[in-house]
C-alpha cells in the first residue's frame, strides 16, 4: 500500500473555484485511499459545496481563509499583504510541515512568489521552475521554465536540466530522458547569448542525456523528453501550442459540419478522431509543478474543471513516493 500523503488545496482557486476544486479533492479521496485533503478558503463556501458530495469525512479538513487572490493583483504585495489569503495560508501549511503539498489554480504570479519565498528553495537551487508536461506525437514532453524565471542565467538552465530530467524518469515513467535547449537552429554556434552560454555547459553534464538543439517546429514531434528554456520563451512556446491547438480544433468541427456529406463523414470518423485528440490532451497528467522547493506546490491551469484539479492531486502522490525532492538534493549540491 502506498504511503499516506497530505495535499492542500486552495479552494478559491481559479475561474471554476469553489466547485472544481472541491469536487476534484473529493473525486481524489473517492480514487485513492491513500490521499488526505485540507480545503482552504472560506469555510462557508467550501461546506456548501462539499455537501453535493458523499467521501470519507475523516479524509478531509477545512482551514479558514478570508481573502482570495485575484489574478490581477501585484503578487508580491498581494503575498504580503493577504496574509489570511488561501494561497498563503495553504502554503504555511506546507512550509510548516502540516501538509506534504499545495494544488491551485489561482493566480500564477502569487504561487510563484509564494512557493519561492513562503515554501522556500532546495539549498543548492538557484531558481526554482515552472514545468508543465505537453502533448506530443510520442507522449508528454516537460517544458521547463514556462513562467516563473524571465531572465534566468545559464546556471538556472543547466540546473531545469537536471531537475527535468529526475522528474521526466521518476514521475513519467521514461528511462533516460532526452534533454534538448530551445534554439533558432540546429548548430550549436546558433542562438542568442543565454543559448550560446548554456549549451556547452549541458555538454558537459554527464548525469543527462543531452541531445542538443531543438527548434521550435520539432517540439510537438516529441524529439525531446525535456525542453529546456527561459521563462519569456516557455511561456511563449506554451501559449502558442493552447491557441493553436484550439484554433485547428475549432476549424476541423466547422469544416466537419459545413455540408450533409461532411457530417455523414464525421460520424464515421469520430471514434478515430476522439482517439487522436485524447492523444494530444494533458488534462490527466495534473499541473505544473514548480521544482526545487522544499515542499511540492503544483500550479494548476485556471481554468481547470475538477477532473485536472483531482488529477493535480494524484499527481502530489507519485512525486512524494518517488521521492523527487530528495533526489533534486542529492543531485543539486553546491560546490
Amino acid at each position: 500500500m502506498s504511503a499516506e500523503i497530505k495535499v492542500v488545496v486552495d479552494a478559491m482557486g481559479g475561474d471554476n473555484a469553489p466547485e472544481a476544486p472541491v469536487h476534484g479533492a473529493v473525486d481524489a479521496l473517492n480514487e485513492a485511499d491513500n490521499i488526505n485533503v485540507i480545503l482552504v478558503g472560506r469555510t462557508d463556501d467550501i461546506k456548501k459545496e462539499l455537501s453535493k458530495y458523499t467521501y470519507d469525512e475523516k479524509r478531509i479538513e477545512i482551514v479558514h481563509a478570508d481573502d482570495v487572490i485575484g489574478f490581477d493583483e501585484p503578487p508580491v504585495m498581494a503575498i504580503r499583504k493577504k496574509k489570511n489569503s488561501s494561497i498563503v495560508v495553504g502554503m504555511n501549511l506546507v512550509k510548516h510541515g502540516e501538509a506534504d503539498a499545495f494544488v491551485s489554480a489561482g493566480s500564477t504570479g502569487a504561487i510563484l512568489v509564494g512557493g519561492q519565498f513562503i515554501v522556500g528553495r532546495i539549498k543548492g537551487v538557484e531558481r526554482a521552475p515552472l514545468a508543465p508536461l505537453i502533448p506530443t506525437e510520442k507522449g508528454a514532453s516537460l517544458l521547463i521554465d514556462c513562467g516563473a524565471n524571465v531572465d534566468a542565467r545559464s546556471s538556472h538552465l543547466v540546473q531545469f536540466a537536471k531537475m527535468g530530467s529526475i522528474y521526466m524518469k521518476n514521475v513519467v515513467g521514461v528511462e533516460n530522458p532526452k534533454v534538448a535547449i530551445v534554439n533558432i537552429g540546429a548548430e550549436e554556434e546558433k542562438g542568442n547569448m543565454l543559448v550560446k552560454e548554456t549549451y556547452p555547459l549541458l555538454k558537459e553534464c554527464t548525469d543527462i542525456n543531452f541531445v542538443g538543439s531543438i527548434e521550435a517546429r520539432d517540439i510537438p514531434k516529441g524529439d525531446a523528453d525535456v525542453i529546456v528554456c527561459e521563462a519569456f520563451v516557455g511561456n511563449v512556446i506554451l501559449k502558442l501550442y493552447e491557441g493553436l491547438a484550439s484554433t485547428l480544433l475549432h476549424k476541423v468541427k466547422e469544416g466537419l459540419m459545413s455540408t450533409l456529406r461532411s457530417k455523414i463523414g464525421a460520424l464515421l470518423i469520430k471514434p478515430a478522431l476522439k482517439k487522436t485528440m485524447k492523444q494530444f490532451d494533458v488534462s490527466d497528467q495534473g499541473g505544473a509543478p514548480l521544482l526545487g522547493l522544499n515542499g511540492l506546490v503544483v500550479k494548476a491551469h485556471g481554468s481547470s474543471s475538477n477532473l485536472e484539479i483531482k488529477q493535480a492531486i494524484k499527481q502530489c502522490t507519485q512525486f512524494s513516493e518517488e521521492k523527487i525532492n530528495e533526489k533534486i538534493k542529492e543531485n543539486l549540491t553546491v560546490d
